[in-house]
């Protein structure tokens, strides 16, 4: 199985991508190919929202690092996407690149309906905030970077197999052994699909 690991943090120490970490390696303790992609170094120039993409099932802008990342997405079995959530979604690095793959991940029947590009690969989100928990979800915190990535991922076909949100961490700071767990329970979630 090969498992690409989409890491929007920005804090390579941060807690996204701690959990990442965590993921990467028991996926490749369990025999899995992984691969990961740090958002912020990537070059992706903004979508100009020409539209030319749904029709000619490519973006028409020069190549950059969009391009290299849905071959990615393509080619890997199953998807792992962390994002830090800022005003209550995942950050502009992740949405920047996700507005430029549209066109990979959904296509579009007749009468303009979604069909999706991915159906039945396994992914699973991880997201950070400062908020407290329960008041990063009942605000919409972390829940928010959730719903935008459960639309994409659902839409695209993809099966969401775990989802792990965690508040307060201007206050807590490190993992809990209960969140590692947790981490390594998706990943054998993901690879027995």
């Amino acid at each position: 199985m090969k498992i690409l690991v989409i890491n929007a943090s920005p804090r390579s120490k941060g807690l996204v991508s701690q959990m990442l970490n965590i993921m990467t390696k028991e996926a490749e303790l369990l025999g899995a190919e992984t691969e990961t992609v740090i958002v912020s170094q990537l070059q992706i120039q903004p979508c100009i929202g020409c539209m030319n993409c749904r029709s000619e099932n490519c973006c028409q802008l020069p190549e950059d690092d969009a391009h290299r990342t849905l071959k990615k997405i393509q080619e890997a079995d199953a998807l792992i996407i962390g994002s830090p959530c800022y005003w209550g979604n995942m950050n502009g690095y992740l949405k920047v690149l996700f507005d430029r793959m549209v066109y990979g991940f959904i296509g579009e029947g007749k009468n303009g309906i979604p069909l999706p590009k991915h159906k039945g690969k396994p992914a699973a989100i991880i997201t950070t905030c400062t908020t407290q928990w329960p008041f990063n979800i009942l605000f919409n915190q972390t829940n928010g970077v959730v719903r935008a990535l459960k639309q994409i991922l659902r839409y695209s076909g993809f099966t969401i197999k775990g989802i792990i949100q965690k508040g307060g961490t201007k206050t807590f700071a490190e993992l809990t052994e209960k969140e590692r767990k947790k981490c390594r329970k998706i990943i054998h979630q993901i690879i027995s699909a």
